[in-house]
């Protein structure tokens, strides 16, 4: 029997899912290879190649984010109701490989940069969703399997933004920017590659609806809508107002049709709904955070840390500013295996944390994180040890697992099958929303022209970490307070489910 003439159900085999799973798990590699590469190198181009302000790179950095993750809601739409999950991922993977391609012009060309991001938003808007909705067919059913899939997904994809963010910074520094870019784009390209040659590995875990032919006419009709919603992206890249009018129509227009979904969804899906939207904000709160990485952590680390690793006087090795945002997938990396093997065991006695728990203990990890890297910023009188970042990321990256690491989880398991792709997207659109605050936050520690070409200094970046730290403390008491209604609402769905 081939796998093309299982069900979905059959894909429940462990070899029919695992070696669904590993199709799923390498274009994802390769796509967050291409993107934290980019990720990596991309403030600091603004910065120091573009001459661009703290603040203007930052707002820049935060309506992309915001971007990159509103667009989601449209790719999961187009997944869910038009080309289908796997074909609305390979178009996001291309249009990803085209967008990292020009930004390695746009060092001579600097128009490109606002196309070259645009076509970015555009294509992890359609690849992001889609993506995630295929692991959760593969595993549709096994809420154990599924809660320890994700993590590993988490963990292993990080494997690729880890090699990324060390090689990009290393390229931009010794062969340009153009170079560290164009490696985004080679490395994608492998990635569809091993796709598109091992895709039938998904044909037991495709709705037949999916496997379908889809009309040449519809095709044109997505691609004219794509190059339309490409070129809206690069005027927004352009205009802070715009963008800040943006992300606050997209807020608006989430919460109407939430509300619109909670009062026509049956009796029966209301308990998970309602969990789907807490727990889904719960986690979002954490990109506010997660944005600083990119902003005021990276340029934190350009003027007030040192990059050589020492232990005494002995020098081990030598980070770049762009390269400590490797941290955070290192610490995924040692992290992930260890949650998702206490998940399994806590399953297996019947002991599993709540979601909504996990997350008060990851903004608890994100409160000592920030309070790390205000503590060394406060007391430093030159460059702050590297190994303060060590320490701080490893507290941040916990916080990530247990907080945005579970929010495709708590979307698979409580949100209805039919609305998975929306929800995904919806998902996104929150997180793309907190990064846009994450950036205007880290503008408190700005610096103006003349301060920047001094260096700056670790202290000027005490006062954004002392305000991160006490907003996460403040996250953590509110979630405990929050605790009681999510497991009575847990409870609501468990029942609803079993009947």
């Amino acid at each position: 029997m081939t796998a093309s003439s299982f069900s979905p159900a059959g894909a429940s085999a462990p070899g029919l899912r695992r070696k669904a799973f590993t199709v799923v798990l390498a274009i994802e590699l390769w796509e967050r290879f291409g993107y934290y590469g980019m990720q990596a190198v991309l403030t600091l181009f603004m910065v120091e190649q573009l001459r661009m302000t703290d603040a203007a790179a930052n707002l820049m950095m935060g309506a992309f984010g915001a971007l990159t993750y509103i667009t989601p809601l449209i790719g999961g739409f187009i997944g869910d109701r038009v080309l289908g999950a796997r074909r609305t991922t390979v178009m996001g993977a291309l249009l990803l490989t085209c967008g990292y391609a020009f930004l390695a012009a746009a060092l001579q060309f600097h128009t490109l940069l606002l196309v070259a991001m645009a076509l970015i938003s555009t294509g992890n808007g359609l690849f992001k969703p889609n993506a995630g909705n295929l692991v959760r067919r593969i595993y549709k059913g096994d809420d154990a399997a599924l809660d320890a899939a994700f993590t590993l997904y988490y963990m292993s994809v990080n494997v690729g933004s880890a090699v990324s963010m060390m090689l990009t910074p290393w390229l931009q520094i010794h062969y340009g920017a153009p170079m560290a870019f164009a490696t985004c784009a080679v490395g994608l390209g492998i990635g569809l590659v091993y796709y598109m040659l091992r895709s039938n590995w998904l044909e037991a875990s495709t709705p037949a609806t999916e496997k379908q032919p889809v009309p040449l006419s519809r095709f044109g009709l997505v691609g004219a809508g794509l190059v339309l919603l490409t070129v809206f992206n690069a005027w927004v890249l352009g205009s802070d107002t715009l963008a800040r009018l943006c992300v606050i129509a997209a807020g608006a227009g989430l919460a109407a049709l939430w509300v619109a979904l909670y009062v026509k969804a049956p009796q029966a899906e209301r308990p998970g709904l309602r969990l789907t939207y807490l727990l889904g904000l719960q986690g979002t709160i954490y990109l506010v955070f997660y944005q600083q990485m990119m902003t005021s952590l990276t340029l934190f680390a350009l003027r007030g840390v040192s990059g050589d690793y020492r232990i005494g006087e002995i020098t081990l090795f030598h980070m770049s500013a762009g390269q400590f945002q490797v941290l955070n997938s290192v610490w995924i990396m040692i992290l992930s295996p260890v949650l998702a093997f206490l998940y399994k065991r806590a399953g297996g006695q019947q002991k599993q944390m709540s979601h909504a728990r996990k997350m008060l203990v990851g903004y608890a990890m994100v409160a000592i994180a920030f309070g790390v890297w205000w503590m060394a910023a406060a007391h430093s009188d030159g460059l702050v040890s590297p190994w303060v970042m060590v320490v701080g990321y490893g507290c941040l990256s916990l916080g990530e697992l247990l907080t945005i690491g579970l929010g495709l989880a708590v979307v698979a398991c409580y949100s209805p099958a039919r609305l998975s792709g929306f929800m995904m997207g919806a998902l996104y659109l929150m997180w793309g929303i907190a990064m846009y605050v994450g950036s205007l936050i880290a503008n408190q520690a700005a610096l103006p022209p003349e301060l920047a070409a001094g260096g700056g200094g670790a202290i000027l970046y005490a006062g954004l970490f002392r305000t991160l730290c006490e907003v996460a403390a403040g996250v953590v008491i509110i979630l405990a307070f929050l605790e009681p209604l999510t497991r009575r609402w847990d409870q609501e769905h468990v029942s609803v489910i079993a009947k």
